[in-house]
């Protein structure tokens, strides 16, 4: 069953929201707020799997509470649940898994609950068992893609860019358009291997060809296919660190 974990200031929308996630027999609500305030000490000492937070807090926005749940391992997925359709594009840039409006509708809350039900089966495949000592030790990372599960090499993969809550994996061969967000796959790849360089990016060291200065000191990566692979201030100190320049 999934944990979940309610923000939002409004006490109808709260009630009307854990409603349907009851109804669904799919849901246990381990605890809910109506303030910024301890919700994140909370949530790191709940870690739900969900977390439903609204964007018009009293006391702050929900989009900058986000940011501060996305540094909460393990990170919990996030769903927007708001009445405002405006801030759709911010919050899939914050990697959230989905954003449904308000008032809530019972079929609408079934599809997130199954998004993300599917994504943990992935995710799950992925996990080490007792016989292995790492993920992915078998070299490849479980994908759901048009409801079928694939096995992709990591050796194969150029570069992965989310855009809007969903991540397209770049491979030698082909690009696979999947639900998951990108920092649902930054926890599985092997991180000597991997690196992210941007909010939107992850790359294969293997695959830079070539590293392009840009504007306020930051970088392209040109890759192995020929794409640009930009590089946020951010994560250029770690990108020198690991590539020596």
């Amino acid at each position: 069953m999934l944990k979940a974990y309610i923000v939002d200031d409004e006490p109808l929308a709260r009630d009307e929201l854990k409603y349907l996630l009851n109804r669904s027999k799919q849901v246990e609500i381990i605890g809910e707020s109506d303030c910024v305030e301890d919700t994140i000490s909370e949530i790191s000492m709940l870690k739900p799997d969900i977390v439903f937070l609204d964007i018009e807090l009293a006391e702050d926005n929900g989009l900058s509470l986000a940011k501060q749940i996305e540094t909460i391992k393990p990170t919990p997925a996030i769903v927007f649940a708001t009445a405002y359709d405006e801030y759709a594009f911010q919050a899939f840039e914050l990697n959230a898994v989905d954003y449904i409006l308000k008032p809530f509708e019972e079929q609408r809350i079934q599809k997130t609950l199954d998004k993300i039900t599917k994504m943990q089966i992935v995710e799950e495949r992925d996990l080490p068992t007792k016989h292995s000592t790492k993920n992915n030790e078998n070299g490849k990372i479980a994908v759901l893609v048009n409801e079928r599960i694939i096995l992709l090499t990591l050796a194969d993969l150029l570069y992965l860019e989310s855009s809007e809550g969903k991540c397209t994996i770049v491979t030698i061969n082909q690009e696979y358009k999947v639900c998951e967000a990108l920092v649902v796959f930054e926890k599985k790849l092997d991180h000597s291997k991997f690196l992210r360089v941007h909010r939107n990016f992850i790359v294969n060291l293997d695959y830079i060809v070539e590293i392009e200065p840009w504007f306020n000191s930051t970088y392209n990566l040109l890759m192995k296919d020929g794409s640009k692979v930009p590089v946020s201030r951010t994560y250029v100190k770690e990108l020198k660190q690991r590539l020596g320049f």
